[in-house]
Formats: C-alpha cells, sequence, structure tokens
C-alpha cells in the first residue's frame, strides 16, 4: 500500500462527501488516477473536479497534478515489503471463534500501525524535533487518557539520560507547568484525535510563552491540535466503533517515541550511554541476585 493511500484512508473521516466519492473511486483502483484526465475521473466518480483537486490537498498536496507526480514515484519504488503491508488489517473487537483469531487480529493491527505510521514520518520534521529535544531548557509532556501512558512513557526515557523533563498525570499540575513555559523550552503535546479539550488549552497556556517550540502528535487528518503546533508528527491508526482504535492509536505512538528517544541516544551516543549506565547503577541494589 503506498503512502499516498495511507494518508487518504486516515483523512477519510475527516473528507466531504465528494471528497470521500473521489476517494472511494481512487482507494478502488489508484492506476485510475493516470488512465483518466481530471475530467473523465470526475464524471466516473460522480463528483466536480474541485473535489479531487481539494482531496488532494487534504493529504498535503498542492493538487491532483502534485498528487498524481508523488504516487508515480511511490509505484515505481515500491517494495515487496510495500505490498506486503496490504496483507495487514485492522479490526474491530468483536466476537472471535476463539484465542488463535485473537491472536492473528492483534498482530494484524499492530503491524499495519506501525508500518503506516513509519510511512507517514517526514525525516526533516523528526530531525528538527530531535534537536530541538536534546537542546531543551526543559521539556514538557502534556497528554490525558491513553495518551497520558505514552507521555510517561516519553517521561521515563528522557529522565534515565538526564533531561530535565516534566510530565503529570494531574490534568491541573499541567495546565500549571504550561503556564510556566518559556524561552528553550520543547512543550510535547499528544492526543490521538488532536482535540482533546485539556490538551488543547495547555497548548493555548503555554504558547503565550514567546520562543518556545511547540510539537503536536496526533493522528494525520485535520485537527486544531497540528494546526497550530510548531511541528507536526503524525500517527496512522484505524478509525473504529470499539476500542481497537485506542489500542492501535497508542502503538502508533509509543513507535514515534521510540523513534524520537533512538535518534536522541544515536546523536548525543556517548553522554546517553554514560547516563543510562548510571541510571542502571542507581536501581542495582534492588534487583535479585
Amino acid at each position: 500500500m503506498t503512502n499516498i493511500e495511507i494518508r487518504v484512508r486516515n483523512v477519510y473521516n475527516d473528507l466531504s462527501n465528494s471528497e470521500k466519492k473521489a476517494a472511494d473511486y481512487f482507494l478502488a483502483d489508484v492506476q485510475r488516477l493516470f488512465r483518466q484526465p481530471i475530467a473523465q475521473l470526475a464524471e466516473s466518480a460522480g463528483v466536480s473536479q474541485v473535489a479531487w483537486v481539494r482531496l488532494a490537498k487534504a493529504i498535503g498536496f498542492d493538487g491532483l497534478k502534485d498528487m498524481k507526480r508523488s504516487l508515480i514515484g511511490e509505484l515505481n519504488n515500491g517494495t515487496a515489503e510495500d505490498q506486503d503491508q496490504g496483507r495487514h488489517i485492522f479490526t474491530d473487537i468483536k466476537d472471535y471463534s476463539g484465542l488463535s483469531d485473537v491472536f492473528m487480529a492483534i498482530k494484524s493491527s499492530s503491524m499495519r500501525s506501525i508500518e503506516d505510521t513509519i510511512s507517514l514520518l517526514n525525516a526533516d520534521t523528526v530531525d528538527e524535533v530531535v534537536q530541538r529535544l536534546i537542546e531543551a531548557r526543559s521539556v514538557k509532556l502534556f497528554g490525558v487518557g491513553a495518551s497520558a501512558l505514552v507521555a510517561e512513557d516519553f517521561y521515563n526515557k528522557l529522565l534515565r539520560i538526564g533531561s530535565n523533563v516534566c510530565f503529570s498525570h494531574d490534568g491541573h499540575i499541567q495546565l500549571t507547568y504550561a503556564a510556566n513555559a518559556r524561552d528553550g523550552d520543547v512543550c510535547f503535546f499528544i492526543s490521538h484525535s488532536g482535540m482533546t479539550r485539556e490538551v488543547n488549552e495547555a497548548f493555548d497556556i503555554a504558547s503565550q510563552a514567546a520562543g518556545a517550540t511547540m510539537v503536536s502528535l496526533t493522528r494525520l487528518g485535520k485537527n486544531p491540535l497540528a494546526a497550530k503546533a510548531d511541528f507536526e508528527l503524525y500517527t496512522s491508526s484505524p478509525e473504529v466503533d470499539h476500542r481497537s482504535g485506542a489500542m492501535s492509536s497508542r502503538i502508533s505512538q509509543l513507535i514515534v517515541i521510540d523513534v524520537l528517544f533512538t535518534a536522541m541516544a544515536s546523536r548525543d551516543y556517548d553522554n546517553v550511554i554514560r547516563n543510562l549506565f548510571r541510571s542502571s547503577e542507581s536501581c542495582r541494589t534492588y534487583r535479585k541476585v
């Protein structure tokens, strides 16, 4: 599955009805984009030409021609691994026939979430965020619910390598350290939907600090959190009816956190290794021999 197909699937629920028709027509056979001019695409999908242009812009392109150029590049550079991605499908919680089906469903959803999220990461954005994290006066993490678990994981990782980092599950405490954001801080906001009220409120408070770097980690698509961040990091996970969406979104968020942490460690390897060793040694007396 191409990156463009992944993007279309992720923003699908944010599209207008006419854009969804264009998206459905595209996803049914991506090769149609090359076989038919825009006028024929519009007629066949039962929409206007403008709907196709808007679809292209919804997934980050300047227009349909730009989308076509990128799709050609992806298809020409496609690998067997890219094709294998299509074998992994997202599943919702349902009445499975047995544990073996549960095992395979969770495996499939997790693998698809990881593969699609990695394909959405922009190397230049990740590179800049990593550098800001390394140079930060302090790193302030924000997230509630399942996203708070991801923020706590990042907090624990950064704490072990000596970063000046703060996080609390208490939403009021998050508002407090948002109010104290300063120049040189990195404020990192995690919300799958990008619409979590508490996280957006903390963002608005922290953004009043001139010079603080604002980073968002959300699903791909239109959302207020990503729209106002300095740097946007995106994850891919399915839109489903019940709880499997929360599972896959957590996994995809953790993958991004692991990418950031590993990149930080690689860039400042000697210092990170020393700090990790000291952190490990501090707990040695509590380990069983």
